[in-house]
């Protein structure tokens, strides 16, 4: 797919535009989130993504638009494991509610530049060095088993390294201040536990570009169609956390299902050569065994545990 540079400028001022909606709006403290407010939320932008599928296969065709459509449902997929994980780092810090959209807003912005610069390497290095499709595979795979493996996602702040950095570099407060990173006392400069929250999150949104760009490479090797599903992916994240903070925990097989579609894309990524599985095919396989998941979860309900508090939920 050759694309000339209006196009991906034209593409860069959709992206900003539509993430600026999303995020400014939620993003005000004046206004409650509620809890269907946020799900109507949820299901336009996932709309709006499914959407531009129809887009790019009346301009580049029905192939394409098949790479795309796969490489969106995998991305959100693992958007949803990693706003769990969010979710954590916020009840281990205490976050206020109110507070959580300021962490979220930034943690968004950054996992936008993170996955951009991983896609463009990415790309680089497959294009320069083809064996780095075996290596590609081989990481999905074993991050897949590790993941289907383990229900309970453990965050550990204590251990984190960058939380480490932060505090010699700046001394931690015990206390919030509103919305505010940092804060003055006695003439020093301290940071506040949503700095550190933060710092967490930016971490895990590094973790998670690692793992969710060799996937998305498993299905294409179009940079512009790794882009658009990553970046549409991501619109409507803000929103989303909020729904599965309310439902968190009944998803209790999601890690599984997650775990069988890196092992899946793993184990095709490294078999290309050999074989390309249609791309339809894996569409199929990655929406059944995601819907599995969440089916099971629901047959077979895992022992209650309360959601995260949000603003507006019950």
């Amino acid at each position: 797919m050759s694309l000339a540079l209006w196009h991906w400028g034209a593409f860069a001022a959709l992206v900003v535009a539509l993430l600026t909606i999303d995020l400014v709006a939620f993003a005000r403290r004046d206004q409650e989130i509620s809890f269907l407010r946020v799900v109507g939320w949820s299901i336009g932008w996932t709309a709006l993504g499914v959407g531009f599928g129809g887009l790019i296969y009346f301009w580049q065709g029905g192939g394409a638009a098949s790479e795309y459509l796969t490489g969106f449902v995998i991305e959100k997929s693992l958007s949803i494991d990693n706003l769990f994980v969010f979710a954590l780092v916020f009840a281990y810090f205490g976050v206020p509610a109110a507070s959580q959209r300021r962490v979220l807003f930034w943690g968004i912005v950054g996992a936008i530049v993170l996955r951009a610069i991983f896609i463009f390497a990415g790309a680089a290095l497959l294009d320069a060095f083809h064996y780095t499709i075996y290596l590609f595979g081989g990481f999905l795979v074993l991050t897949g088993l590790r993941m289907a493996r383990h229900s309970d996602i453990e965050i550990h702040p204590e251990r984190n390294p960058a939380l480490k950095l932060l505090g010699r570099i700046i001394p931690l407060a015990n206390r919030y201040e509103g919305d505010r990173f940092v804060v003055r006392e006695r003439g020093r400069v301290f940071a506040t536990p949503l700095a550190a929250a933060f710092v967490l999150v930016a971490t895990f949104d590094l973790v998670f570009a690692v793992d969710s760009i060799p996937a998305i490479f498993a299905v294409t090797r179009e940079t512009f169609l790794v882009c658009a599903a990553n970046a549409f992916s991501l619109l409507g994240l803000a929103s989303l956390y909020f729904v599965l903070a309310e439902l968190l925990g009944r998803f209790h097989y999601l890690n599984v299902g997650l775990g069988m579609v890196l092992v899946f894309v793993g184990a095709k990524m490294a078999a290309a050569d050999l074989y390309e599985l249609p791309v339809w095919a894996s569409l199929v396989v990655i929406v059944g065994v995601l819907g599995t998941a969440v089916g099971v979860s629901m047959l077979r309900p895992a022992p209650y545990r309360p959601a995260i508090p949000v603003e507006g939920g019950s």
